[in-house]
């Protein structure tokens, strides 16, 4: 018999265990999937009182965007492949008075997600902290599974990466150095097995706009973020889908295209609260940003139906 937990655990053993993955090399046609990003239960009520380290004392706001994130997405036909959240579950960091709440919250919201779209989890720097340890990332992984790995979906090769590993891994260097080994395989895999396309999921964006861009809190530091564009576009990534931002942003670099989506839960721009339906075709990947109220009252827009439709 399934546990209720089953759900949160699909990615062990650095695969998700939702797709058999030996059915999963072939293409078969496009398809689609959604991402969301940062719920955060309890940003809302802290950014409201201003104060960010403690006034994350309710969430009740946030609790109604995500089961309308949950109705919307069951409601869509064709259904999606999968719903992945890219980072930033909860606000509470490890250790903070609300943490376990706030992950038990949001469980008992996601769990209504139909059994038929598996929930694909990215960490973020509020899921295992701003400079995370092995202990900080192990219990992450007790609650969402894995905090990185890879897995095929009709031809097309995912990776889940752990972005906080290169934002600050000063306590944990052993593990951001497991994930660049561990990640350099899964390239010679893919370059191997001749996927139609490779999409990278994290949660922090390499540059929200210019690859140059400065470093500030929002994106990575130049000469790592150097390092990861050059391996992308040498691997022949097609794009980074990433949150963090609670905004809309996004560019490319060399044929790699950097997806910054807003937040299902508090904006800090002038963005609503929304999704990003994802569709992958023979030749490219297409996007658009939906409001909650968008995609629940009008579902997908005729166009990206279309693209579905055919058979390559």
């Amino acid at each position: 018999m399934a546990t209720e937990g089953d759900a949160f655990l699909k990615a062990r053993g650095r695969t998700l265990t939702a797709f058999r993955q030996d059915d999963e090399y072939q293409w078969r046609g496009p398809f689609y999937f959604i991402q969301g990003a940062d719920p955060q239960f309890g940003l809302m009520k802290a950014w409201a009182v201003g104060d960010t380290n403690n006034g994350d004392d309710e969430w009740g706001e946030e609790i109604k965007l995500a089961e309308q994130a949950v109705q919307a997405i069951n409601k869509l036909n064709p259904k999606p492949k999968f719903f992945v959240l890219c980072g930033d579950l909860i606000h509470g960091m490890p250790g903070t008075q609300w943490r376990k709440d706030q992950e038990q919250d949001l469980k008992n919201v996601l769990k209504n997600t139909d059994q038929d779209i598996p929930l694909v989890f990215v960490s973020g720097n509020h899921d295992i902290g701003n400079t995370p340890t092995r202990e900080t990332i192990d219990n992450y992984c007790k609650n969402w599974g894995d905090d990185y790995f890879s897995f095929w979906v009709g031809g097309v090769f995912f990776l889940v990466l752990n972005s906080q590993l290169y934002f600050d891994s000063s306590k944990c260097p052993e593990l951001k150095q497991a994930q660049d080994v561990w990640l350099n395989e899964q390239l010679a895999v893919a370059e191997k097995q001749k996927c139609k396309h490779i999409i990278v999921f994290q949660h922090i964006p390499l540059f929200l706009r210019k690859p140059d861009e400065d470093h500030d809190y929002f994106n990575l530091e130049k000469s790592v973020r150097q390092e990861i564009m050059e391996k992308f576009h040498k691997a022949g990534i097609k794009a980074v889908f990433s949150g963090h931002y609670h905004r809309n942003a996004g560019g490319s670099y060399r044929g790699l295209e950097v997806v910054v989506s807003s937040a299902i839960g508090c904006q800090l721009g002038e963005d609503t609260h929304g999704l990003r339906v994802v569709v992958v075709t023979d030749e490219k990947i297409v996007h658009r940003y939906y409001s909650l109220n968008e995609l629940s009252s009008q579902g997908i827009e005729k166009e990206l139906l279309d693209m579905l439709a055919k058979q390559n």
